[in-house]
């Protein structure tokens, strides 16, 4: 009885999602050219943060003979993944909420040599004038359960268009080698779900283990970094304070240090 309404239950949610999977193809289809009027507005969006970093890796090419930046990587949420969001968010199908409630639908991840790399890049980025801070979530100092740790900031930036200028958010992470990688291979890891729970219970607890391990190697890393250049230019990060208007601060922001009091959560 109890393996019958289970059952039930999930028939009833899978219709459901087929409802919405059509309803959302449906408006794909009856709003297909301001839909991709707007996926092209991110496409531009992230072309402008993208030219940005370049630049700040050029300069410092120039004046300080390295490069902080490894490569850099740039998507547009594909239809799944706007869809999922969509029904995560409970949001109202309609391009106004898409572009208000979802703020990752351009991304762009910069990978970094060294851990204060990171918050040097970020630093310059935000001090540009036309770009604005949405949101910043540091999961470096303050790594998530599973070992993941990276630099989030939602950004705001202008793109002028032919009659027009708008503003567009774009999610922007930023992480060293070994942060790219380690989370690279969760994200293939974590999908193997046909596993027993006690065996996916010891995957995680190794993946945190080499969550552990990766970052023990950025520290490393850095110190010799440091101990090579100790009588040159490089810049602790701890030293670099982000200035960053009129945000409120985001208490388990591990950035607090930094910012004072201008973060959102």
């Amino acid at each position: 009885m109890y393996i019958n309404g289970v059952l039930e239950q999930r028939k009833d949610q899978l219709i459901r999602q087929s409802l919405l999977s059509d309803e959302f193809l449906d408006f794909v289809k009856r709003n297909n050219i301001p839909f991709e009027t707007l996926i092209s507005y991110y496409r531009c969006a992230i072309m402008e943060v993208e030219t940005k970093f370049k630049v700040l890796n050029e300069q410092y090419a120039l004046r300080y003979d390295r490069n902080p930046i490894e490569s850099i990587k740039s998507r547009v949420k594909s239809y799944d993944s706007l869809l999922k969001k969509i029904r995560k968010k409970n949001i109202p199908l309609t391009l106004e909420a898409i572009e208000e409630q979802i703020w990752d639908v351009a991304g762009i991840r910069v990978i970094c040599s060294f851990q204060d790399d990171i918050y040097l890049l970020a630093d310059c980025l935000l001090q540009q004038d036309d770009i604005k801070l949405i949101e910043i979530k540091d999961y470096i100092k303050n790594p998530k359960p599973n070992g993941y740790r990276s630099l989030h900031l939602i950004v705001e930036i202008p793109i002028f268009l032919q009659d027009e200028k708008r503003n567009v958010k774009v999610e922007v992470q930023l992480r060293t080698i070994a942060m790219d990688s380690w989370a690279s291979l969760e994200h293939k890891l974590k999908y193997k779900k046909n596993l027993p729970a006690e065996q996916l219970e010891k995957i995680s607890d190794e993946l945190k283990h080499c969550a552990d391990i990766s970052a023990e190697l950025d520290a490393r890393m850095q110190t010799v970094r440091m101990d090579i250049y100790k009588d040159g230019n490089p810049t602790k990060y701890e030293d670099m304070p982000l200035k960053v208007p009129n945000l409120p601060v985001m208490p388990q922001n591990p950035l607090m240090g930094l910012l004072g009091d201008n973060q959102k959560n």
